[in-house]
């Protein structure tokens, strides 16, 4: 059985080998997704050998002049444990295909800052995704690698997107994937993007032949597979196992738990987070109390808006808002937020569950939304006790405020006014733009303007 599944690995290596040295525009970039999991794992396993291969075979080195990229996005909501081993995975990668003289690339892509998920949950108040309302996807997973890839195109005019996507995956995989298929062509249309096309070249692999490669095929790039099987085997809960793939004695199970954002709010329950927490990762245990209070408190009308952020109506028959969190609520799931990362760094002081930017930007938004009650370096403060070491907001000093108080003693909504533009004007310096402070102005001085009629 082991030989048939190796014999089958070695008709991939040479089909790649053809398709990559003898396409017919052998200028067109490989670009593969690679997500450090099995599949993909994989998938980049089978290519690297089979450039090696060729490269040792080739009468002429210039033939290996097809760049390919393996290109990660990085949601900055990955679960930790999968993306440390992820980061560790490409510095290997990287270092290894310039000592093996691989046109291989590294390249890591991320969410531009105002689509990242805490600008958009605890920034704009987006309400946490589920079936129904799954921005996530586009905007933390599509949009950075498309960018990419559309990057290639300009530069080549055409580009080939490989995955590690699988037939026997699931039914309506197997049916897309043949919907876009090209007769007599191992190439398949991409389903989104013009001038781009897909291949597949693992697609026909059976989930025991993925670990078994995986446990049996030395990795090229010198990294110790044994992390990534064991990884998957303290995720798997007991109704999400794999079959049993045995090359020695350590392999005695596997999981096919599926990766991804440890805040993902679109599964009822993280299973494989449950699993790695059971299995000895007990310090994750905030992280998931964390993502399940998000799923309860998600829906409870006190914590949403009577109206969008468009201003339409957003109150059920029932009399229930559901527009954006309000202010409080974000407030209060940032100070959640900020405890349980404290609390984690604890025992891992290299993980950052928000980032500096991300704070300083969404209290620019805000400030932007007219919420002047609450402070992110004031929450930042209590939890930690100390400044945001990147918020370089210059607000008024004592000095200033009492002057300022004092000239508006006769009416404090003149007070409020002005330090509110103030911290608009200040905010806006901070983001190195002014573009939208003069409509922010307006309307905050309409706002006053009602309010003293």
């Amino acid at each position: 059985m082991s030989k048939i599944k190796l014999k089958k690995a070695e008709l991939i290596i040479n089909e790649i080998i053809d398709q990559y040295a003898y396409d017919g525009n052998t200028n067109r970039p490989w670009i593969i997704g690679f997500s450090g999991g099995k599949d993909s794992t994989v998938l980049l396993t089978l290519v690297w050998i089979a450039l090696k291969r060729f490269k040792e075979q080739a009468p002429m080195p210039f033939q290996l002049k097809r760049p390919v990229y393996v290109v990660c996005n990085d949601t900055m909501v990955e679960n930790p444990i999968i993306s440390n081993y992820v980061d560790d995975v490409l510095t290997k990668i990287d270092k290894e295909a310039r000592a093996q003289g691989l046109p291989i690339f590294v390249q890591k892509t991320t969410p531009k800052l105002e689509e990242s998920f805490w600008i958009n949950v605890l920034g704009k108040g987006y309400p946490v995704p589920n079936n129904s309302f799954r921005w996530c996807t586009d905007r933390l997973k599509i949009k950075p690698t498309s960018n990419f890839l559309l990057e290639q195109i300009d530069k080549m005019g055409e580009a080939i997107v490989l995955l590690g996507t699988r037939y026997e995956e699931s039914v309506s995989r197997e049916r897309r994937m043949k919907k876009h298929e090209i007769n007599g062509s191992r190439l398949s249309k991409h389903g989104t993007t013009p001038n781009t096309f897909v291949y597949a070249p693992i697609k026909d692999l059976m989930l025991e032949e993925i670990w078994y490669i995986i446990n049996a095929v030395p990795s090229p790039w010198g990294f110790d597979n044994s992390i990534l099987f064991q990884i998957y085997s303290d995720a798997s809960a007991d109704d999400y196992e794999c079959p049993t793939v045995v090359t020695n004695k350590k392999h005695s199970s596997c999981g096919q738990s599926r990766f991804g954002c440890w805040t993902c709010t679109v599964v009822k329950q993280d299973k494989s987070m449950s699993a790695l927490i059971e299995n000895g990762q007990e310090w994750m245990a905030p992280l998931l109390k964390f993502r399940n209070n998000l799923v309860d408190n998600r829906n409870i009308g006190e914590n949403r808006m009577p109206e969008r952020r468009n201003g339409q109506k957003a109150v059920d028959e029932d009399g229930r808002n559901f527009g954006p969190y309000t202010p409080k609520y974000r407030a209060d799931t940032l100070r959640e937020l900020l405890e349980t990362q404290k609390e984690i760094q604890k025992d891992s002081p290299h993980i950052t569950l928000i980032n500096n930017q991300e704070l300083i930007a969404i209290q620019v938004i805000w400030n932007r939304d007219m919420i002047f009650e609450y402070s992110v370096s004031d929450i930042y403060k209590e939890v930690y006790g100390k400044d945001i070491s990147t918020n370089n907001i210059k607000s008024l000093d004592d000095t200033e405020r009492r002057i300022l108080k004092e000239v508006c003693e006769d009416d404090a909504n003149y007070y409020h006014l002005i330090d509110n533009l103030i911290s608009l004007q200040e905010s806006k310096t901070l983001m190195l733009s002014k573009y939208g402070l003069h409509n922010d102005v307006e309307r905050r001085i309409e706002e006053y303007v009602n309010k003293v009629k």
